[in-house]
């Protein structure tokens, strides 16, 4: 087999380190519900609560600011990457098909598996009561009918479109703009790559600024919450852990299927092989950092070294195979949490948004790009982004599933490639 690595330019260089302080902004949400819990009902609170909810407010605001600029830029990036990737040959395209049809299936199934879950196992209406009492920007935006969604596909005016935050608009222009730059000389294409490479890292900087504040952020939050409601608020967090995580597990046992199925691979070899790499997923939250245990599993299972050399690192720029259909879970769940009646065309929107926006996502921790990732989705959906900021507190534990899903699911596609569309 030959092949030529895929033109992927700037895949991590123009990221910049950002971390995020975990311990702190887990422990920011404890005291912020515990002294919320002791204040509820005090006198104290009258001039407490205020003042958490012009600081938590403020940090909000501050993440929200992002959204639009980064979405754009990733997307261009991501774009480019996918169709010069596209061009490298028939096992490029072979992965990228594989991707794209995992993305879609796990969104599509989330469209429907996550509502079904939440009217079988509903939010505590009590915790539920007490995140809408506690989170003011909670209230839900106005849901466009079906013509007006099609008006607003193709934006007359791409600044008011930015202005007003139509992600749609935004996400169709952008699209054809880095389809237009595909086309360019290389030498202005190369320009144009650069220039939004660096507004992706110079808007992560930004970001990672803000999140090194967020233990104040999510403290002035779940105190908010806490003080206006009591203790219900913790039932939320817990029902919201467990229902998004498991629609990342759905993705993790298709891996197992993927593996079996499509690559021919023993359950129990696949098995043995990916359990050092889900260790490393678990203790890195990174795709990135786990790659030199996935080009490991790929040898332990037999694969050719070029496949797992070639396939791995394309999925690790442009697959989150758990993307999609977690991030829609997210936006889906703050939809039941706000109370909003989830139409057929909002969920046929979170999808189209869902899939485009995880063209350009970044091997990152969940909680760096928790809002910027569900953002979008959350307002092409008219559904609140203010729970996110506090919700962001506890993304850690579903990020494990998360990239958990994603590298055993790259290391599935990469048996699937090795086997269907490489020829020796």
């Amino acid at each position: 087999m030959t092949t030529a690595s895929p033109p992927v330019t700037g895949t991590s260089s123009f990221i910049p380190d950002v971390r995020v302080p975990v311990a702190w902004t887990l422990g920011g949400l404890g005291a912020g519900l515990a002294l919320g819990i002791v204040l509820e009902g005090r006198a104290a609170a009258e001039w407490v609560l205020p003042l958490a909810d012009l600081v938590g407010t403020l940090w909000l605001r501050a993440l929200q600011m992002t959204i639009v600029p980064l979405v754009a830029a990733l997307l261009v990036i991501g774009i480019v990457q996918t169709v010069l990737a596209a061009r490298a040959g028939r096992v490029a395209l072979f992965s990228l098909g594989m991707f794209a049809a995992v993305l879609t299936t796990g969104t599509v199934f989330t469209a429907f598996a996550m509502p079904a879950l939440l009217e079988a196992v509903p939010i505590p209406e009590s915790a539920a009561a007490a995140l809408r009492a506690g989170l003011a920007s909670a209230a839900p935006a106005e849901v466009p009918t079906i013509l007006d969604f099609l008006k607003s596909l193709i934006p007359a005016n791409i600044f008011a479109a930015a202005a007003e935050t139509a992600m749609i608009a935004i996400i169709v222009f952008f699209s054809l703009l880095a389809l237009a730059i595909v086309r360019l000389p290389d030498a202005h294409r190369t320009l144009m790559v650069t220039f939004f490479e660096a507004v992706t890292g110079a808007m992560l900087t930004i970001i990672g600024w803000v999140l090194k504040v967020a233990p104040v952020g999510v403290f002035a939050l779940s105190l908010l919450v806490a003080g206006q409601s009591g203790a219900a608020a913790l039932g939320a967090l817990v029902h919201y852990i467990l229902s998004v995580a498991s629609m990342g597990a759905v993705v993790l046992l298709l891996a197992y299927a993927v593996a079996v199925v499509l690559a021919r691979q023993s359950l129990g070899k696949f098995a043995r092989a990916v359990l050092p790499v889900q260790a490393m997923a678990i203790s890195t939250q990174s795709s990135l950092a786990s790659l030199p245990a996935m080009l490991a599993a790929c040898r332990t299972l037999g694969l050719r070294d070029t496949t797992g050399e070639f396939v791995l690192p394309l999925a690790v720029a442009l697959f989150r195979a758990t993307g999609p259909a977690m991030n829609l879970g997210v936006a889906i769940y703050v939809a039941k949490l706000a109370g909003m009646e989830l139409t057929p065309l909002m969920l046929a929107t979170g999808v189209v948004v869902a899939l485009a926006t995880t063209i350009g996502s970044v091997s990152l921790p969940g909680a760096i790009s928790f809002v910027t990732a569900i953002g979008p989705i959350a307002i092409a959906m008219g559904v609140p982004v203010g729970p996110l900021a506090l919700l962001v507190a506890v993304e850690v534990l579903p990020d494990i599933m998360r990239t958990v899903g994603n590298v055993t699911m790259d290391v599935a596609a990469a048996a699937t490639v090795d086997r269907r569309a490489v020829k020796d």
